[in-house]
């Protein structure tokens, strides 16, 4: 048997049963996580099948949680495991390193093990908070303008804006990770800038983790901070999902809704979050619609919020299907 199957079955409850066709039946953890009520009639089923992988389907709210040799450990199979009272650091995150390990053939660093981790840095010399200024000059109130612009309030996150020549075109965002500023990047404000972006970004980092509040249902996961600033969400700060970062957003606990943008990268982001069990939401906005920020442009924040919500599907074929329709 797989260490993936050992682990599942060791958190199994007392009350259970074997079927004849080699499944477990036990009460289904996941029903009250999705909507429905406490499972008492044993309609979780696990099974070992013949080529050592894993399956888990619940016959009651119909989730469904699997792993193949040769793949890491998905976001579904992290989800079963935390609902069986695994616990995240002892078990779960070492069961996901040691399968990394296996199927990768490398040696996983304890600086992973050891995630999230990250160093203090300074913002820009000089940097100020923009509800600091108190004596707006022509370059600090063309900042204001563009944050009208993209629809960002001011009470959104902490702004910041620097007066050196460097800077004093750009909105900077600050990266907190635990309350610690762990990095910035600075937009452009300029339309024909040749650098978009000036950033002190570290490995692995996820914008927005610490917004993830025990209140919320789900994890929006987009590419850019403005857009995760929108509906609370995270950024990768980039079109693909690293190691580091998925164990970091998965450790949040929540369901995870993929929101991609509109062009090649944002397909490819979509095998990925398929790859690690995630949800995708590819709502239907209008054609000219290409990302989350162009959403709220058009709809507003809170009707982008919901049509994001409504549009999430875990269904790998149905969302094979959404997309082949959205990115045409």
């Amino acid at each position: 048997m797989s260490i993936v199957y050992e682990t599942l079955t060791a958190y199994l409850p007392a009350k259970r049963k074997q079927t004849p066709s080699g499944w477990v039946s036990f009460n289904a953890p996941c029903c009250v996580h999705n909507g429905n009520t406490a499972d008492t009639r044993q309609r979780g089923g696990l099974i070992a099948n013949a080529d050592d992988g894993v399956s888990y389907h619940c016959f009651n709210c119909g989730f469904k949680a699997s792993w193949q040799q040769g793949r890491n450990i998905t976001g579904k199979l992290r989800s079963l495991l935390q609902w069986m009272n695994a616990p995240d650091d002892d078990i779960i995150n070492k069961l996901a390193l040691t399968v990394m390990q296996e199927n990768e053939g490398f040696a996983v660093t304890q600086q992973i093990i050891e995630l999230p981790k990250f160093n203090t840095v300074p913002l820009p010399e000089d940097a100020v908070k923009i509800t600091d200024i108190i004596d707006f000059n022509k370059h600090s109130l063309k900042i204001l303008e563009y944050m009208s612009a993209r629809n960002l309030n001011l009470d959104d996150t902490d702004y910041y804006w620097c007066p050196s020549l460097a800077y004093r075109e750009r909105l900077i965002i600050p990266f907190y990770f635990e309350k610690r500023i762990v990095g910035w990047t600075a937009r452009t404000i300029q339309p024909d800038s040749k650098y978009k972006y000036m950033s002190d970004q570290q490995v692995g980092y996820v914008y927005g983790l610490d917004e993830q509040t025990p209140n919320k249902v789900f994890t929006i996961v987009c590419e850019g901070p403005m857009d995760a600033i929108h509906v609370d969400g995270c950024a990768l700060l980039g079109s693909e999902i690293k190691d580091q970062q998925a164990m970091l957003i998965n450790r949040v606990g929540k369901q995870v809704i993929v929101v991609p943008d509109r062009d090649e990268a944002g397909s490819k982001l979509i095998d990925q979050a398929i790859e690690l069990g995630w949800s995708v939401s590819l709502p239907e906005w209008d054609s000219k619609v290409n990302d989350i920020g162009d959403a709220v442009a058009k709809y507003g924040r809170l009707y982008t919020l919901y049509s994001i919500a409504n549009a999430s599907e875990s269904n790998e074929l149905k969302i094979r299907l959404r997309a082949k329709k959205w990115f045409t």
